[in-house]
């Protein structure tokens, strides 16, 4: 398997201004809430990046990443209502 990388700033970023790592989501893809890959909407600008779509509290975040011949480099967080309500539907229905 090839490494997983992230910026160490973008991580310190998202621990204060969001309350989630990228550690977190290493942790919750190796107890499989993996919940999906898929392509980026917007190829135009982000030609080369793929969503991670991960179950982490209950709620469904997407992590944008890039993957080359040496690495899997994740660029950021995104809670999503949207994905949380397409991927985890039961998790809706108990809060």
């Amino acid at each position: 398997m090839k490494p997983i990388n992230w910026n160490a700033d973008k991580n310190l970023q998202l621990k204060t201004e969001r309350g989630i790592s990228f550690e977190e989501v290493l942790v919750a893809m190796s107890q499989g809430a993996l919940l999906d890959v898929v392509e980026h909407q917007n190829k135009d600008k982000y030609p080369n990046q793929r969503i991670l779509i991960v179950r982490i509290r209950s709620y469904a975040f997407l992590v944008p990443f890039v993957e080359t011949n040496e690495e899997i480099f994740l660029k950021t967080i995104i809670p999503s209502r949207s994905a949380t309500r397409r991927y985890l539907p039961e998790e809706k229905k108990n809060e």
